[in-house]
């Protein structure tokens, strides 16, 4: 029976590409860098925000030292815009609700920082909707490392049997197997369907409700 359900935030439970995309390309512009449209930032996402400064930038100004700066810089600007145009996709509120009600525990798994993570988590689902919501932190290595699941599975008594974990990118389905379970891919996100099959998903979902049929499944 499964028991818990992981799942990423940045493209499986929100779609948080323009927020991103308006952030840093405020920094680049004030900075005298090029920017880049929304449909680029879909390859700079996944490894945390560090990363996202640093693809964003061009090669020749991708030093640690600048980095950094600009980092300090955009998670300035968007700690006040990251909820502007962010909202969760199509179904997945109302197959969080329905995970909760069923007695499923229900967490989140981010690269994102972890107080951008909770911030979002807790504006668009309510403060006590997920059992845990975990962030990136200096405490465990970003995914796809498998420490974050593994700390949420410890927090809520979980064994790799019983858990499932969702994502969208290539980076989720090697966190998720790293970890001993089973993925299901979220063809929705920021990654093309054709990724998260070349990766490994062990199920591809189309909407948000085809998650239902992978935890019946799963019983």
């Amino acid at each position: 029976m499964t028991e818990l359900v992981i799942f990423d935030l940045d493209g499986t439970l929100v779609d948080s590409l323009e927020d991103l995309a308006d952030s840093v390309n405020v920094v680049l512009k004030d900075h005298g860098y090029p920017t880049h449209n929304t449909e680029e930032y879909k390859r700079f996402v996944g490894n945390g925000t560090v990363k996202l400064i640093e693809r964003s930038l061009p090669e020749e100004a991708r030093t640690p030292e600048r980095v950094e700066v600009l980092h300090g810089i955009f998670s300035g600007i968007y700690k006040e815009n990251c909820l502007v145009k962010t909202a969760p996709y199509d179904g997945v509120r109302q197959v969080v609700e329905k995970l909760k009600d069923s007695g499923v525990k229900i967490a989140v798994a981010s690269n994102k920082p972890d107080a951008f993570a909770k911030q979002i988590v807790e504006k668009l689902f309510g403060k006590d909707t997920f059992d845990i919501v975990a962030g990136q932190t200096d405490l465990l290595p970003k995914k796809p490392e498998p420490d974050i699941v593994f700390h949420i599975m410890d927090k809520l008594a979980a064994n790799r049997e019983n858990t499932v974990y969702v994502g969208d990118s290539d980076v989720d389905v090697i966190t998720g197997h790293n970890a001993g379970l089973k993925v299901c891919g979220c063809s929705w996100g920021f990654r093309t369907r054709s990724e998260l099959v070349s990766a490994g998903a062990d199920y591809i979902l189309e909407t948000a409700y085809d998650l239902l049929s992978v935890i019946e499944i799963n019983k």
